[in-house]
């Protein structure tokens, strides 16, 4: 095998080495049957044994909470941005949002084309460089839901606490880091997550649910729009991106071996240390924009003196085998992803690297 690249990418982003060599060896024969897990119908017995047993995984990683359940469904989190509204949002109901980025500036917006959205705090006015404080959220009366995005994966920040909303159902959008970090799901009523930065491939989308959220849904919308839909049929309604739920069973197995979400936050907070040492420690030639509370363990942007020295860094480290440093071309700069599955080698590397650039260019 050549050297696997310093892979930083946003998403999809990278996988455990140790989980991509397991599927390796099961693909064309999994389990003994002959097939590829790909190959199989997913109302089989053997499908269903891992469609369930990674259900019951990620579960279990958050502590096995009382009346949750957990459904694997598709159209990333672009589609959930839609499903959320069309199943909460309810006539003479308002759907609540914080605004900290680009992703809850879009679910927002999606928001909008089904029912009457609410502004609860924004850190527009700043560009988006912090999580707004959690004091400032103003929750109206007839609130279906406050939606929050946990981490944007564009700008770098990242909330550090939640906000306590009561009665009123907390819903979060968590593509970017979940499973990152030990939380209190009890916390939440509804989450979702596309797979491809923490959770597995693209392909595969996760919700952790309250089971009464999920028992009715509306029946003026498609069958297939329907939270209740999936959760009667246990995700399995129509077929599912089967490959996709194996590999997350695998990377949820891969998190448990690294000391479940404890192990797993640990390594993060020092992988962002070590970029973060760097930035701050560089005497202004790095740059952070997101103010210190608010700033990502998952997404870390950073700007140069000028973008000519950026595009210079990009080509430079691209020489040296880094891989998805370029920030989002909605803000520019650079962006270092470093998701679970990101080795701390690599990010020392990045870390070393970035002294060696300011050297030669500082």
């Amino acid at each position: 095998m050549t050297k696997r690249a310093y892979n930083f990418n946003a998403g999809p982003a990278a996988l455990p080495l140790e989980v991509l060599e397991r599927a390796q060896a099961e693909f064309v024969d999994f389990r003994g049957t002959g097939m590829s897990i790909m190959e199989m119908s997913h109302r089989g017995k053997v499908y269903e044994e891992v469609h369930n047993e990674a259900q019951s995984r990620l579960l279990s990683l958050l502590g096995n909470p009382s009346g949750y359940k957990v459904l694997f469904l598709q159209g990333g989190a672009s589609t959930q941005f839609a499903m959320v509204p069309m199943n909460f949002l309810t006539a003479g109901k308002t759907g609540s949002y914080v605004l900290t980025g680009s992703w809850a500036s879009k679910a927002e917006k999606e928001a909008r084309l089904i029912g009457e959205t609410h502004i609860a705090a924004s850190s527009e006015n700043n560009k988006f460089m912090s999580i707004p404080d959690l004091r400032s959220i103003e929750i109206p009366d007839n609130a279906a839901y406050l939606h929050v995005t946990s981490n944007e994966t564009i700008e770098g920040s990242q909330y550090q606490q939640y906000p306590d909303t009561g009665s009123v159902p907390l819903i979060a959008d968590m593509s970017s880091d979940i499973l990152c970090r030990e939380f209190d799901v009890n916390q939440f009523d509804f989450i979702y997550a596309g797979a491809q930065k923490n959770l597995g491939p693209s392909g595969v989308t996760v919700v952790i649910a309250r089971e009464e959220l999920l028992a009715e849904s509306p029946k003026h919308i498609p069958t297939m729009l329907r939270f209740s839909t999936h959760a009667a049929n246990n995700s399995l309604y129509n077929t599912p991106p089967s490959f996709s739920v194996y590999m997350v069973n695998e990377v949820l197995k891969w998190i448990e071996e690294q000391g479940s979400l404890a192990g797993v936050e640990k390594i993060n907070r020092e992988k962002a240390g070590l970029i973060y040492d760097t930035i701050d420690s560089s005497e202004g030639f790095y740059r952070g924009p997101v103010e210190a509370g608010s700033r990502s363990i998952m997404n870390i942007t950073f700007r140069l003196p000028s973008e000519e020295l950026e595009k210079q860094f990009i080509k430079e480290s691209e020489q040296e085998g880094f891989v998805g440093l370029k920030g989002h071309r909605s803000v520019g700069g650079l962006r270092a992803s470093i998701y679970n599955a990101v080795p701390y080698e690599n990010v020392k590397a990045l870390a070393d690297f970035m002294n060696h650039f300011q050297k030669n260019h500082g």
